[in-house]
């Protein structure tokens, strides 16, 4: 792969999908950050059924990031309700409105390079082929 900056290990990704445009962005956001190789996607529903394997696998991670569409924050609550610490970022505190939010590429890019401190949009500008080259 190179010198590409993706591929931060240990990395898992937890969107709250909802029922919503906000919750469409959230889990359309994980999931180029996964495409990227910023971090790898993983079941929420999971480790609120407190499934075995999955919480041993969110034990092993690195790191857990929650991407939530509104206020009402499910992924942070769920995470923390199963007894981890997660790094929680909430689209309303980034100007997202539910009801109100075009889900569209520019929209996905923007939340993604917001929360991956940039690095989807240095990938995505130093390979042509997009995210890593891919």
């Amino acid at each position: 792969m190179g010198n590409c900056m993706c591929q931060e290990a240990g990395v898992l990704i937890f969107p709250c999908s909802g029922g919503s445009d906000v919750g469409e962005l959230s889990d359309r956001v994980a999931r180029k950050m996964a495409k990227c190789g910023q971090a790898r996607m993983f079941c929420l529903a999971g480790i609120g059924a407190h499934i075995p394997g999955m919480i041993e696998s969110a034990k092993s991670a690195n790191k857990l990031i929650a991407i939530d569409g509104c206020p009402v924050s499910c992924s942070k609550k769920t995470l923390e309700h199963a007894g981890f610490k997660v790094m929680a970022f909430n689209l309303k505190d980034m100007g997202f409105e539910k009801g109100k939010t075009k889900v569209d590429e520019h929209t996905i890019e923007k939340v993604a390079n917001k929360i991956s401190g940039g690095k989807v949009e240095e990938n995505i500008s130093r390979n042509s082929g997009g995210c890593c080259g891919n």
